[in-house]
């Protein structure tokens, strides 16, 4: 191999080690955002169902697949 081949394949892993690098940032901060972006509204909706929705007795998860429960039934309706 040339000396001139030899460079160009530094120079071309250089430049795919440095995008695979911006690529991994650019990735894991996303999910960091998406991840703590999505627990918060998670959180938001569990008070809300817990202040607002909660039958006596229940607790948030019972209220929210009962919750789906309704939904469904009402589209069920809906599309009759």
């Amino acid at each position: 191999m040339s000396d001139l081949q030899k460079v160009n394949e530094e120079i071309a892993e250089a430049v795919t080690g440095g995008f695979r690098k911006i690529e991994d940032g650019v990735v894991d901060g996303y999910k960091k955002i998406e991840s703590t972006v999505v627990g918060a509204y998670q959180s938001i909706e569990d008070q809300f169902v817990a202040r607002y929705l909660l039958h006596e007795g229940e607790t948030v998860e019972q209220a929210k697949e009962r919750l789906a429960q309704e939904q469904a039934a009402r589209s069920a309706e809906k599309h009759e």
